[in-house]
């Protein structure tokens, strides 16, 4: 008797062994996904308590983070989470989530809202840890250490209190965001090679940068002045496609003024993407430089998207209006043709002694007939007047026929 039971608790001890090989054997699984440098892990194993990162009241209201807004109570706590780790810049950050893949959208969607926290460059090693505790463990990508970090913002700071000294707190949202927009044109290079070209850095400090940069910049200083702004990410199309024919990534703004959405960007503004219109007529590299393009300086939705395709991952407000558009606000917009109109256009800018008008139109059929009349009859007329008015015995002029736009931009010679 006393044999068989020892006979039955080595059989059990057997099985346990069996079992917990079993539960060894199966409860790691390993997923990679290599997209933006990410690494994900899921582990199905027991931990021991897991510390998540406290997230302090200092972090304060966030009405105003469109990305944040677009979250379940849930996400909320995952993204307040990765906020609270990078701003105090940790090197391991537990999140209350067991999904890595969403847990680096989240971490996207944290820098979206968060122009200022520069350090990041955007990637994380993500793993998912399964147990007692379901949770992320997220390893961010940073650019800088911390003391390096102190010195950039100490720059940043002093570069945009210099920036914003030139606007008065009373100016309405308009003349605000025009301050930004002319600011950021006016101050920066567009450059694929600047340095930390997808951060505010590139734009305060470096005074070169691309599409990230001068995006982030406008949120920047928008947000510092209590307006809201946004980060917008999505493809560009037509001739600012690559060579081979694919679309190319980009990146905008999603604003507010005086309580409208509209679009702007920036980096379109800039006057080097001039050089790549269709048909350009007996035009300076200077007059190129000078020409600051406005079509995206508060449009909407039918304007941005004959040229941009956001992307889908999160729902956009419509855009309906072009009420503050700056070619509507300077008279420079026209939904319908009209000779003599054109005419008395040109005719303003020349008696000024003005160098440039610009005539755009609202689609383009209005364009089409525009630019036929303009370029034929009506700027010939004005080359007359402007003869007759400074005593010239010659006169010479170029233009800019944007037919993506809509727009015809002439320039005038003096002398």
């Amino acid at each position: 008797m006393e044999k068989k039971k020892k006979r039955r608790r080595h059989r059990g001890l057997r099985f346990l062994i069996l079992v917990m090989g079993v539960l060894i054997a199966c409860g790691v699984y390993q997923y990679r996904e290599y997209g933006n440098i990410k690494d994900v892990m899921l582990k199905l194993i027991g931990q021991d308590p897991v510390i998540y990162q406290h997230v302090s009241e200092e972090i304060g209201e966030m009405d105003g983070k469109f990305y944040y807004q677009q979250l379940s109570e849930e996400e909320q706590t995952v993204y307040q989470e990765l906020l609270q780790g990078l701003l105090d810049h940790v090197e391991q950050i537990y999140v209350h989530s067991q999904k890595p893949e969403r847990v680096n959208e989240l971490l996207v969607y944290v820098l979206n809202d968060y122009p200022e926290i520069f350090w990041s460059d955007g990637t994380a090693s993500s793993t998912a840890y399964s147990g007692f505790q379901n949770y992320t463990s997220v390893m961010p990508g940073y650019l800088y250490t911390k003391e390096e970090c102190e010195k950039k913002k100490t720059q940043i700071d002093m570069e945009v209190s210099e920036c914003l000294s030139g606007i008065s707190e009373n100016a309405s949202d308009y003349e605000k965001i025009l301050y930004d927009y002319e600011y950021i044109v006016n101050q920066v290079d567009y450059d694929d090679a600047a340095e930390d070209n997808q951060n505010i850095c590139s734009v305060f400090i470096g005074k070169k940068s691309v599409c990230a940069g001068y995006s982030k910049a406008m949120q920047y200083l928008m947000e510092k002045q209590g307006l809201f702004c946004t980060y917008v990410t999505g493809e560009v199309t037509e001739s600012f496609s690559d060579s081979d024919g694919h679309k190319i990534s980009h990146a905008w703004n999603l604003v507010k003024c005086d309580g409208d959405y509209y679009y702007v960007d920036v980096t379109w503004g800039d006057p080097i993407f001039q050089e790549s219109e269709e048909e350009a007529e007996n035009v300076m590299d200077d007059e190129i430089r000078d020409n600051i393009s406005y079509d995206y300086m508060l449009c909407d939705d039918d304007e941005l998207f004959r040229t941009h395709t956001p992307d889908l991952e999160v729902e956009l407000p419509d855009c309906t209006k072009m009420d503050l558009n700056y070619y509507v606000v300077n008279g420079m917009y026209y939904t319908e043709y009209d000779g003599q109109t054109a005419l008395k256009a040109m005719n303003q800018v020349i008696s000024a002694r003005e160098t440039k008008v610009v005539l755009k139109y609202s689609d383009e059929s209005v364009y089409k007939t525009a630019k036929e009349d303009i370029l034929n009859n009506e700027v010939k007329r004005a080359a007359q007047n402007l003869a007759q008015w400074y005593h010239l015995t010659e006169v010479s002029y170029s233009y800019i026929d944007d037919k993506k736009m809509n727009k015809i931009t002439i320039f005038w010679k003096y002398s």
